[in-house]
């Protein structure tokens, strides 16, 4: 991958260490498990359908771990090329118990996708979820209409954010 190791330093949680990481490594497939299950049991739809991980390994893209000061794995999150200027985040999940992970995991995707030269980010959920829809909204995220395979699913709601 292209991204050295970012530091990240919390004030709820202790040291994190997010870097990027191939999604076919043993901890990055245990983690999207884990998150296809939780979402296959709030949704009813594990996601999987919706990420290739060759779309995450290019330049222009990314997908990264965060390991907590022991190295055990904790989260994960990933973005792809869109559109011109525009990247959509994949396969965002941290563990349970991991207060501000998921936060600072979005913080850092951000970041990277700002100096990749991206404009806006956009992401898909499910209403379902209402814990993710509470999440990017208090990020930041606005709804947008529904765009790509999405168009049309009312099971969907969309989200995008300007990158300052």
């Amino acid at each position: 991958m292209n991204a050295g190791p970012f530091i990240i330093l919390p004030t709820m949680i202790p040291m994190l260490h997010i870097q990027a990481e191939d999604p076919a490594s043993l901890d990055a497939q245990l983690l999207m498990d884990e998150l296809s299950a939780v979402l296959a049991h709030i949704t009813g739809d594990s996601g999987r359908a919706s990420f290739d991980p060759d779309d995450v390994r290019a330049a222009n893209a990314a997908f990264v771990v965060a390991r907590n000061n022991t190295g055990q794995a904790v989260g994960c999150g990933a973005f792809r090329p869109l559109g011109d200027g525009i990247a959509e985040i994949k396969r965002m999940y941290s563990r349970p118990g991991h207060q501000g992970v998921g936060s600072a995991i979005l913080a850092h995707l951000e970041e990277r996708a700002r100096t990749l030269g991206y404009q806006t980010l956009w992401l898909e959920t499910r209403k379902v979820n209402e814990r993710a829809v509470g999440f990017y909204r208090a990020r930041g995220f606005q709804t947008i209409d529904n765009y790509g395979k999405y168009v049309g699913n009312t099971k969907a709601i969309c989200f995008g954010k300007q990158l300052g």
